[in-house]
This record gives C-alpha cells, structure tokens and sequence, in this order.
C-alpha cells in the first residue's frame, strides 16, 4: 500500500493529566502516515487525485487546538478517526509526541495504527 507521510507537525493544545500540563497549550509533535492508492495521483499528475498534505495538517492541527485530552492516547484515537473519517484512506499511523517533558528523554509519546471500517458485507 502507498503511503503519504507527515513528519513532525507541531500543533498546539492542551493535554495532560494534571497542571501544569492542563494550565496552557504546549506544543506536540505529530507524525502522520496515511495509507491510500497513490497510482491515479502517479498517473494524471493531478491534485484531485490524491490527498492533500497541506489539508491533512491543518485539519490535524486545528482538531489538537480544539480538544483538551487527558492522555495521548486518546488525542490520538481522535485523530486517526477524523483522517479515516473526512479522507480517502485506507489506514493511519500516528505518532504523538511531547518534546522534553520527562527528565532525560527528548520525547515522549505514543504512536497508534487504525483501518478504515469496511461497509461491504
């Protein structure tokens, strides 16, 4: 399967479990990568014909603005059911990530895989 990649979008919200995590947006890092058939796009040379890089991240950065999640694990969830939800795509991966929140690591994170549900029975 194609693949479109996402790397290290920063987009800013509040998460976490407790202040001062809660008290103001911080900034994540976000990795993306969605799973679609990229051979009409290969062939006409065409926007229509794939999925838009520049709409994904604003999308994914606009839905991190609006929600305030405890756990990134459930930020996550949420976004790879907008993806599946608004695109035409088949699967998601993504990574979310908090830069330099705990001692001694340069980030932390969790990073999820989802399909799309088939409506054929």
């Amino acid at each position: 399967m194609d693949k479109i990649i996402i790397t290290d979008l920063r987009a800013t919200g509040v998460v976490g479990v407790k202040s001062p995590e809660r008290d103001q947006p911080q900034t994540l890092l976000i990795n993306i990568t969605l799973f679609t058939d990229l051979k009409p796009a290969g062939l006409t040379d065409d926007i229509k014909d794939t999925v838009s890089y520049s709409t994904i991240a604003k999308a994914v950065s606009a839905r991190v603005a609006e929600t305030q999640y405890y756990t990134l694990e459930a930020l996550s969830d949420d976004l790879a059911r907008l993806l599946l939800d608004r695109f035409d795509v088949s699967a998601v991966k993504i990574r979310v990530q908090k830069p330099e929140f705990v001692a001694n690591t340069s980030r932390v994170g969790v990073e999820i895989y989802r399909e799309a549900v088939s409506n054929t029975h």
